[in-house]
């Protein structure tokens, strides 16, 4: 039995030995490839490294980029709000500016008192015409309204050249402090050859339908139209307001060069104003703005005129 015994120690032996020198070889064999792999490793790192790098800088560049481009956009944002600002503004001043131009001016339209002729002839601008007793018994009810609106509620009292007309302003000046200031402008119209002639006698004309019915194109023979009493009246008046911006004047003037006034303030045309009645010392009351005319008082014979507050 022993032989056996030792024959099979000896196996393990070599088994022992052989298993050692194969781990050797093993090591050797890692120990060489090591720094071959080492190397490779080494090599794969370098060739990787400068596509990390160039992907890191594109990637910081277009961060950059980005950063540059939003920055870029809140500024155009913050200079348009900027504009848009300056707009508003610039809008609002223009507003401004619109709005505090002329303050509105109240024109108080006074039809000379009766004569001894009205409702019989056509006077025209026929001269020596004065107001009758009744007449100026008118004027002076119509100071005493005007007059009862205020010490300097008035700013300026004028009047057509005609004597009936500066005859009605006459007490209106005095009951507010001033004097009458002639504009011809105001004067009434003229109607040429028809001057001084009886309403009974005109009515029978043929033309006299058209100055009822369509007086925009008629002109009484050697005389004045229709149309070129209503833009004189008007812009008598114009003036007028120009020169008394957010102040009351008196206009003492008279009965178609009033329904004219009237009917240029309130859009009407002119064909229609003899559907507008201003009788005797009435007082026919418009407010001049920016936005266009107001009409307060149509032939106001009796109210009381500081009533008359545009709503």
């Amino acid at each position: 039995m022993a032989p056996a015994t030792s024959k099979t120690a000896n196996t393990k032996k070599a088994t022992t030995r052989k298993a050692t020198v194969q781990n050797a070889v093993a090591k050797q064999a890692v120990a060489k490839t090591a720094p071959a792999k080492k190397a490779a490793a080494t090599k794969t790192i370098a060739k990787k490294a400068p596509a990390r790098k160039t992907v890191v800088r594109k990637t910081v560049a277009r961060k950059t980029v980005a950063r540059k481009t939003a920055a870029k956009k809140t500024a155009a944002k913050k200079t348009a709000a900027k504009k848009a600002t300056g707009t508003t503004s610039s809008r609002a001043k223009a507003s401004r500016t619109k709005t505090s131009g002329p303050k509105p001016t109240t024109v108080l339209l006074v039809r000379h008192g009766r004569t001894p002729t009205t409702g019989q002839v056509l006077p025209g601008r026929a001269k020596g015409l004065h107001l009758g007793d009744e007449g100026v018994a008118q004027a002076q009810r119509a100071a005493d309204r005007i007059g009862a609106l205020g010490a300097g509620k008035i700013a300026a009292v004028y009047s057509s050249p005609m004597e009936r007309a500066r005859e009605t302003a006459a007490p209106i000046a005095k009951a507010t402090g001033h004097r009458v200031q002639i504009r011809k402008g105001l004067i009434e119209a003229d109607f040429g050859e028809w001057t001084g002639r009886k309403l009974t006698e005109l009515n029978t004309l043929p033309e006299w339908q058209q100055v009822q019915r369509y007086p925009s194109g008629f002109r009484f023979p050697g005389g004045e139209s229709f149309t070129e009493m209503q833009q004189r009246m008007t812009n008598a008046i114009a003036e007028l307001v120009a020169a008394h911006p957010g102040e009351t004047i008196v206009c003492a003037s008279h009965a178609d060069t009033i329904k004219a006034a009237v009917a240029h303030a309130m859009g009407t045309h002119l064909d229609l104003f003899q559907r507008i009645v201003i009788g005797p010392c009435s007082i026919s009351a418009i407010t001049y703005t920016t936005g266009g005319p107001i009409i307060l008082a149509v032939n106001s014979m009796g109210d009381d005129l500081s009533t008359l507050i545009p709503s």
